[in-house]
């Protein structure tokens, strides 16, 4: 989570000269820009609700409600100012129904800290300061309800008794730190709103998307086609004469749905055009059950293409019968490049076959090359009829075509002047309008300096060789006054790309902003691009699209990185979009991945594109698809040094403190209030003057919540008595309960430490300032030799465990427990009783040290694998996890370390159980000259020790002390 959004530091400012500043704006603010970063509470872009809310209506344009949602939160609404009269009601319902809502905003995640599935999220979104003070002063009563809200009213009753009479306790609670996220400054922030919900563009213009990993360890991967059946299968070919089939899911079936290796001439070499270029399956494929295929084929030494024509096997639906081919059409090919390579069924229900200009360079062929020759099948767009064929000729001609009764030209031809055109596609049209349906559209690779993008029509002359793009390139033929061509509707010159790829215009459902745009690519250079039409001038606008960042990019299951052979593009059975692409150009390198491509700014409503794929009957096997590609969520955040500035320091001036006069707010009535036990409590406070401290016992009382009398304001009110001692400023931890979203909620542990702020869960560059610390090691007993520890205790170390001078408030336990072994232990008090609670503090029995030590010539000696907690506050059942290795002290790195690692911690310590795991070096970052000893520990939780867990090898890691985890232990069955 970005903290602020600064985009130039001072020192760059003050020691950059004009010349330089500009690219480094520029620079900064791409940066800037990716890291604004709009997302929902369940990891996914916001989205534009179907129908415009009722209750949060601010967020009917853009945010994360639908309409089920909206009436959610309004019940709760109502049902928390059910406890306020008619004044009351009018006093706080604006700051109910805010908080409230923040879930429908389009940066829902970030208002909650969850951005990240690995990090606790807030109970409640995160206020700006000021907002937060208003909240209090007015309605601060109110906290209380919206925590009950959330979950168990009893995790939080004694929290909200003391904070909500602590101005400062109370908005460290509520406030987030980054002021341009927290609300209501989000609303008014003008560059955080400007485009939101629109199609993410950086500076330059260029498109930012992300990919999502779907099939790799492929040969080649040409085609990518669906069946239109209902099944959401879809069926990809290698160039080496292998078709695939992958079920809605990602799984391949082991066995091929068609195998033509051995009858397909391709090799090795990087960069043939030879081999399996394409298939097609019949519009009604569910029906009429073939499939067509254009491939290399060699006859005595004769390089062909070959259309054929195959049926599905009468014993699998996954599976063609290779003795039913059938060959439809083969073309003699003169040179072994520009083979064309594209089929596909028109809306018409025919059959387009596209075939390049026959090889070599410049269409040498005859006085004016193949292209422009209709007499021959070269360089042509060719359509047929394949329908009704079984016992007549392999094909008929449409009654239609252009050229049917023209004097040597041949009948088959639908458009010519076409060099080498790869990857055709047709628009599926407007989802509403259906504006565009039917439209044909090409790349066609260029020559010596341009490549184009052509819309198709019927009878069309493409200008190949005559022209190049929009340029002559035979300037003889492209001064014929007759040539009458048809300009492309985009050309770009080489410094782009040299080999274009044509894709498709995206019709899909999940990414509503991508709706119209024609993206391809270009083979050679790896450029993503699109265009998109102007419907009024007809003009086609060009962008460029590039990878999202990584804060962009930051959702689960997406990457922001791809191979650069962009070899084919792909429309699944829903529409969505995909690209096939390699790192090594070669029939038989299994270098190619599928990426489907993914717009993280907007998505579609909930429930609007989901899918029911019919059930497809399977022989064989199923092969699971394990993506290769890191995920951007996954990916570490790489620390840098802050610039340092140099500012002047004003000299201070006292002023006066004016007394502030704070009106009593409104306080609920709750309608059934649940009884809590009477517990008292006795204390330590410890009370600080300027030269002497004094600590004195005190007793608590606490009560249950009873109704009292209406005061004078016309307000019900509640009187409570609780625990007023000061609760400073906390991290949060994660608990095993999932709250509402399915994920850890964040509640404040009870510690006094003034380092500790909840901001470090997300800032993984900020350091904990030092402090000395208490330990805990892993031995019951606590007076062990200590001598050999590189890890030196402070002077004022105990060896028994300090008791605090406060209460501590366990989170998510019951605060009304009896004075039992549960609170002696988290008030830090030695367990005397052999058989009362955790055995951390009872001296072992027998004569050796503990677990954690054994007997050595000189004395006891701690074992390897023993573990400590160290506590800046001097707690014993939580802080940073150090292990003693190789006869010294080092700490755990964060990454994988999971709650069942943090139980084997724990149970070496003698608790039972691990409450929570820390993360970022949340309880603790040691210092420079400790040791990082254990990296990738992944426990499954019976084991002694961590050494015994799945882990990297000692001393090997790539992290950092901020990185160094920490646990919180406790007893089991208790919270």
């Amino acid at each position: 989570m970005i903290q602020t959004c600064n985009l130039v530091p001072r020192c760059i400012l003050q020691h950059t000269s004009p010349h330089h500043l500009l690219p480094i704006l520029l620079l900064l603010l791409r940066t800037w820009w990716g890291s604004c970063h709009p997302q929902c509470l369940d990891y996914k872009p916001p989205f534009e609700p179907r129908q415009p809310l009722a209750f949060c209506k601010e967020y009917s344009k853009i945010g994360c409600c639908d309409v089920e949602k909206d009436e959610e939160i309004s019940g709760r609404f109502y049902n928390i100012m059910e406890n306020f009269d008619h004044s009351g009601y009018a006093a706080c319902g604006k700051y109910v129904r805010s908080i409230l809502c923040q879930e429908c905003s389009p940066y829902a995640a970030h208002l909650y800290d969850a951005e990240d599935a690995d990090t606790p999220m807030r109970a409640l979104p995160g206020l700006c300061g000021d907002y937060c003070s208003d909240y209090w002063r007015q309605c601060r009563y109110t906290l209380s309800l919206l925590l009950e809200d959330v979950g168990n009213s009893q995790q939080f009753a004694n929290l909200t008794a003391t904070i909500e009479e602590d101005h400062r306790r109370f908005c460290e609670f509520l406030v987030l730190k980054d002021k341009e996220y927290c609300y209501p400054s989000v609303l008014t922030n003008a560059e955080l709103n400007a485009n939101l919900g629109l199609l993410n563009e950086d500076p330059e213009g260029c498109l930012e998307l992300c990919l999502q990993e779907v099939a790799n360890g492929l040969r080649n991967p040409v085609a990518m086609i669906h069946a239109d059946d209902g099944t959401h299968r879809f069926f990809v070919a290698e160039q080496l004469g292998y078709v695939w089939v992958y079920l809605a899911n990602g799984s391949r079936i082991d066995r091929p749905f068609l195998n033509l290796t051995k009858a397909v001439l391709t090799s090795p070499w990087t960069g043939d055009e030879r081999g399996f270029l394409c298939i097609a399956l019949h519009p009604r494929f569910t029906t009429v059950r073939k499939a067509y295929v254009y491939y290399s084929a060699s006859v005595k030494k004769e390089e062909r293409i070959r259309i054929s024509e195959f049926t599905v096997s009468a014993h699998d639906d996954n599976q063609l019968d290779h003795s039913s081919e059938r060959t439809i059409l083969e073309v003699v090919e003169p040179a072994s490049n520009h083979n064309g390579g594209q089929l596909l069924f028109g809306h018409d229900g025919y059959l387009y076959i596209f075939i390049g200009d026959g090889g070599r360079a410049g269409d040498p062929f005859g006085k004016f090359g193949n292209s422009q020759n209709k007499s021959t099948l070269l360089g042509k767009v060719l359509r047929v009829d394949v329908d009704f064929n079984d016992n007549s000729a392999p094909y008929s001609i449409p009654s239609d075509n252009p050229f049917l009764g023209e004097k040597e030209a041949r009948p088959e031809v639908y458009a010519y002047g076409v060099r080498n055109m790869w990857r055709c596609s047709i628009d599926r049209g407007d989802p509403v309008t259906t504006e565009g349906r039917g439209r044909m559209l090409c790349g066609d690779v260029g020559q010596n300096k341009y490549e184009e993008v052509d819309l198709i029509v019927k009878g069309g002359n493409y200008g190949w060789r005559a022209k190049e793009g929009f340029s002559c390139y035979d300037r003889k033929l492209c001064q014929n006054s007759s040539l009458d061509d048809v300009l492309p509707i985009f050309a770009y010159p080489h410094k782009l790309g040299k080999s274009v790829t044509g894709g498709y215009i995206y019709r899909g459902c999940q990414m509503p902003n991508l709706n119209g745009l024609y993206i391809f690519g270009d083979f050679m250079s790896g450029r993503l691009m699109s265009l998109r039409e102007n419907v009024t001038t007809g003009e086609w606008q060009y962008n460029e699209i590039c990878m999202g960042r990584d804060q962009t990019c930051r959702f689960p299951k997406l990457i922001n990185s791809y191979y650069k052979y962009i070899i084919s593009f792909a429309e699944d059975e829903a529409g969505e979009l995909y690209f096939l692409a390699t790192g090594v150009p070669s029939a038989t390198a299994r270098g190619g991945v599928i990426y489907k491509i993914v717009d993280p700014s907007r998505r579609a409503p909930p429930g609007k594109c989901s899918i029911k794929p019919s059930p497809v009957k399977i022989k064989g096997k199923l092969i699971h698809f394990h993506p290769k590609e890191e995920y951007v969520i996954n990916k570490k955040p790489t620390t840098t040094a802050v610039p340092t500035t140099t500012t002047t320091t004003k000299p201070t001036t006292t002023k006066k403190k004016t007394r502030i006069v704070i009106k009593k707010p409104p306080m609920p009535t709750r309608k059934k209030p649940k009884p809590l036990p009477t517990t008292t409590l006795a204390l330590k406070t410890t009370t600080k003057s300027a030269s002497t401290t004094t600590v004195k016992p005190r007793t608590v009382q606490m009560a249950a919540t009873t109704p009292a009398t209406t005061s004078s304001t016309g307000y019900r009110t509640t009187s409570t008595t609780a625990d007023s001692s000061r609760i400073a400023k906390t991290p949060t931890i994660t608990t095993p309960s999932s709250g509402r979203h399915g994920r850890p909620l964040q509640y404040p542990p009870s510690t006094t430490s003034q380092y500790f702020k909840p901001q470090l869960l997300t800032t993984p560059s900020t350091k904990l300032l030092k402090q000395p610390h208490m330990t805990l090691i892993s031995t019951p007993y606590p007076k062990a030799p200590d001598h050999r520890m590189t890890t030196a205790w402070p002077p004022y170390f105990s060896q028994t465990p300090l008791v605090p001078s406060y209460r501590p408030q366990r989170p998510l336990i019951n605060t009304t427990l009896l004075k039992t072994q549960e609170e002696k232990l988290w008030l830090g008090e030695k367990l005397e009783s052999a058989g009362e609670g955790n055995q951390v503090f009872k001296r072992p029995r027998g004569r050796g040290r503990g677990q954690g030590y054994k007997k050595a010539r000189g004395g006891w000696r701690l074992r390897v694998g023993s573990v400590r907690l160290v506590s800046a506050e001097g707690l014993p059942d939580r802080g940073r996890v150090e292990i003693f290795i190789r006869g010294q002290w080092g700490t755990v790195c964060d990454d994988l370390f999971t709650i069942k690692s943090g139980s084997v911690v724990c149970r070496q310590l003698g608790f039972s159980t691990a409450l929570a795991v820390m993360k970022r070096a949340v309880l603790g970052e040691a210092d420079d000259s400790v040791r990082i000893f254990l990296d990738d520990v992944e426990c499954e939780g019976g084991e002694r020790s961590l050494l015994e867990c799945k882990r990297s090898r000692v001393g090997k890691h790539n992290c950092s002390h901020a990185e160094d985890v920490g646990v919180i232990c406790g007893l089991q069955g208790v919270g």
